[in-house]
């Protein structure tokens, strides 16, 4: 990345945060709404607008890298998309960029994603209240260690994701998951000993709870492949100014069978060894995906 990238990367910044500034006077004003009307109707109805809010914000977002990163998409598998649907979206994942490449190709074409979060990302400025006030879900992950001295805390991630999963059932919503449970880089990789190229291994499980919690309502898998051609944006400056000069993105839609949203993955090790297997086979296909494209 050299200084052009960094400057160009430094005044996207800044449009972004004006951008955040300007579209958190209304999220607040909903936000206080939001705590002091409790009926299922008006919290809806709420919801509806924060959710509107954020789309017309990623859209000025998306303006804004449009105009300094002049990034060239390769973007496949978007027909038959609805916003009347809800559904599972998995991708791999290897920079902070795959957000904004998501946000970028989904934005107004299917339901919002909502993703779950760590719990520190809550105390994040502006950003914190606004993933808040749109239901994303912050995880907590406790150690073996913890969970020994304080029994009481297994378990409190798989009830925050019903809680979560619950809201997402009100109305048509998507649910992103990076599968994989953190970016690729090749020390992981050669860590963890994946049996994939290009992939780290993927963590089915929470996956499989997402899927149940739901109670049937995610029946279509949109399986996402991000490839970065030249090289990983390893910072948000490099993608913003426009280091990364081409994206291509795949984006293959799946039935999710029904059996995958009815089995207990905790305690059914017969329905657990199943949905490793469902998984495995996507990732296996997607590894090889990642092959052949950067082969050609």
């Amino acid at each position: 990345m050299n200084l052009f990238h960094k400057i160009r990367g430094s005044l996207a910044l800044v449009a972004m945060f004006f951008n955040t500034l300007i579209c958190m006077v209304p999220l607040y004003l909903l936000v206080v709404m939001k705590l002091l009307l409790k009926g299922d109707k008006a919290q809806v109805a709420l919801s509806h607008g924060l959710v509107r809010i954020a789309e017309f914000w990623i859209t000025i977002n998306n303006l804004i890298i449009a105009l300094f990163s002049q990034i060239h998409w390769q973007v496949e598998g978007m027909d038959n998309l609805t916003k009347q649907q809800w559904y599972f979206v998995i991708s791999n994942h290897q920079s902070w960029a795959d957000i904004l490449t998501l946000q970028r190709i989904f934005n107004r074409r299917i339901p919002m994603l909502k993703f779950f979060l760590k719990q520190e990302l809550r105390k994040v400025p502006m950003l914190g209240d606004a993933w808040w006030a749109l239901d994303f879900p912050f995880m907590k992950r406790h150690s073996r260690e913890e969970i020994e001295k304080n029994p009481e805390l297994k378990g409190t991630d798989l009830a925050t994701t019903r809680a979560a999963c619950e809201k997402f059932a009100m109305f048509p919503t998507s649910v992103m998951n990076f599968v994989e449970g953190t970016r690729f880089t090749t020390h992981k990789h050669d860590q963890q000993q994946s049996p994939y190229q290009y992939l780290l291994k993927p963590k089915a499980g929470g996956a499989a709870f997402t899927l149940g919690a739901m109670s049937g309502h995610l029946r279509t898998l949109l399986d996402v492949t991000i490839i970065y051609p030249n090289d990983v944006p390893r910072t948000l400056l490099a993608f913003l100014g426009g280091a990364q000069r081409n994206i291509q993105v795949i984006v293959q839609q799946h039935p999710i069978p029904d059996w995958a949203s009815q089995g207990d993955y905790e305690n059914d090790p017969v329905f657990r060894e199943r949905f490793q297997q469902w998984m495995a086979k996507l990732w296996a296909d997607k590894d090889a995906l990642l092959a052949s494209r950067r082969a050609a």
